[in-house]
């Protein structure tokens, strides 16, 4: 049987190549973050602070330095209990990775999701538990740019469920009347003073159909803000 020789050179096969080369690349990332909030961390926390957490958080994502994570590990440490920092309102839209977009893990964030991410009876119900059962100290209602549920409401689209879906948006459109320009979904300033618009009514709504956050932010439990989110580049304007 041939034997090998101790003193000879053999050549790596790619796989195992592939490996050292791995080993080598691991030693110089820092380690992935899998901590999770816990409900003594949640209780410190102030909603300014979380607000500036997310701010932060937007920067990194907008500037390519997200935070690296172990998700599994996360998964795990989170499975017996969550202690959320916030509830984000956002749309269904794909291209809107809510927890990404604000540089957060797994257990930091509520996350509610509708097209045109309006507000309902059914929404507002989440964020109250969210809020004044699960203790999140900070609710945000995003909007984004090239919303096709905001297209579809300003062209009067008719379709199924969306045709009553998209009577939600419309006082936003009747709201932004006084844009310059047309006013059509080809216009796409038109589009975003909709979108930001329908943010502000949906703030307006929170705070009128939902005496029990109307009272948790006139104390200064919680705070309730509304962002624009622009996919083109991934930052956020804040909506007043």
């Amino acid at each position: 049987m041939k034997t090998l020789n101790k003193h000879a050179v053999y050549p790596l096969t790619l796989l195992g190549m592939a490996a050292i080369l791995g080993a080598c690349l691991r030693k110089d990332e820092p380690p992935a973050d899998s901590h999770v909030t816990t409900a003594e961390e949640q209780a410190r926390l102030t909603p300014d602070e979380v607000l500036r957490q997310f701010k932060e958080g937007n920067l990194r994502f907008h500037s390519g330095q997200i935070t690296l994570r172990n998700h599994s590990e996360q998964v795990r440490k989170s499975a017996a209990g969550q202690f959320p920092k916030a509830f984000v309102l956002s749309c269904v839209d794909s291209r809107v990775p809510v927890e990404d977009v604000f540089d957060q893990g797994i257990g930091d964030v509520f996350v509610g999701r509708v097209a045109g991410n309006f507000v309902n009876e059914d929404l507002l119900g989440s964020m109250e538990f969210a809020c004044k059962v699960a203790g999140a100290k900070l609710i945000l209602v995003m909007g984004h740019q090239h919303c096709g549920a905001v297209r579809g409401a300003i062209d009067d689209v008719k379709l199924g469920h969306l045709t009553s879906l998209l009577t939600n948006i419309k006082p936003a459109v009747a709201l932004s009347q006084d844009s310059p320009g047309e006013k059509t979904s080809a216009n796409s300033l038109f589009m975003q003073r909709v979108a930001e618009n329908n943010v502000r009514l949906a703030l307006a709504k929170i705070r009128s159909q939902s005496p029990i956050l109307k009272e948790m932010e006139d104390q200064g439990k919680i705070k309730i803000v509304g962002a624009f989110y622009r996919l083109a580049d991934g930052s956020l304007d804040f909506v007043e």
